[in-house]
C-alpha cells in the first residue's frame, strides 16, 4: 500500500491538518484502520490523533482517494470529532477514556 499526499491545509481554530490523500492498493481496498495506521506513520503522528473521514475507490481500480483530519493531540480529536466518527476510527471518546482512569484507580485502592 502506497501513500501519497494530495494536499495539506493547515487549520489552527481546531487544532488540526486537514489532509487530501491518494492510496494505491494492490489487493482489496484496504480498511479504514489499516489506512489510519499507514498515514499516521507516513506523517509521523500517534494513530489516536488521526481520524479519517472518507475513502472513495472507483470500481475496478487500485487507487483510492481519502480525506483525513490530523490532529495536534488526541484530546483535540476527541474534542472536535462527532462520536460516531471516533468509533469508526477506534478512538475513545472522552467519557470513556475518562471512565478508564477512574477505575484503574479504584483498583489501586483496594
Amino acid at each position: 500500500m502506497e501513500i501519497e499526499i494530495i494536499s495539506e491545509d493547515e487549520n489552527p481554530m481546531l487544532h488540526r491538518t486537514d489532509v487530501r490523500f491518494g492510496l494505491k492498493h494492490d489487493e482489496a481496498t484496504p480498511s479504514r484502520l489499516q489506512v489510519r495506521d499507514s498515514l499516521a506513520a507516513k506523517l509521523d503522528k500517534d494513530s489516536d490523533e488521526v481520524v479519517v473521514r472518507k475513502l472513495d475507490t472507483k470500481f475496478g481500480m487500485r487507487e483510492t482517494i481519502g480525506d483525513a483530519k490530523v490532529y495536534e493531540s488526541p484530546d483535540d480529536a476527541r474534542d472536535v470529532e462527532q462520536d460516531h466518527m471516533l468509533e469508526r476510527n477506534k478512538i475513545e471518546a472522552a467519557e470513556e477514556a475518562g471512565e478508564d482512569v477512574e477505575e484503574d484507580d479504584e483498583d489501586d485502592e483496594e
